[in-house]
């Protein structure tokens, strides 16, 4: 099982992908958004905000967040570790139901470039 310190430095390593990443990618990166990513073997949220092509994890939470961020995220600590390796694929994921990801409409859209 993932640490609570493997997944925030997961996080940071999508984070400096996002960074990086050109294109399509880079525009859907740009996003300004509250994000929270909940990590329900551990208990924990980390709440943030993606901005300047970058996730900035602000804190962590125990149990699930008390605001609804806009971009939400839900899945155990070894898919997010699993995921930012590149040992899970997104979509296969998340329509098994692993991984959940929340967001209006025209977000979901954009983000389908970053996944």
């Amino acid at each position: 099982m993932a640490t609570t310190e493997e997944c925030r430095a997961a996080l940071e390593k999508l984070a400096d992908s996002m960074r990086s990443a050109e294109g399509d990618v880079r525009t859907a990166a740009a996003l300004d958004r509250s994000v929270s990513c909940r990590i329900t073997d551990l208990d924990i949220t980390f709440v943030g905000r993606m901005t300047d092509g970058r996730i900035v994890v602000q804190d962590t939470l125990q149990g699930p967040p008390v605001e609804k961020a806009q971009i939400r995220l839900a899945m155990t600590g070894d898919d997010l570790v699993s995921l930012v390796d590149g040992e899970l694929n997104f979509a296969k994921a998340w329509g098994s139901g692993r991984v959940r990801l929340e967001a209006g409409l025209r977000d979901l859209f954009q983000l389908r470039k970053l996944l």
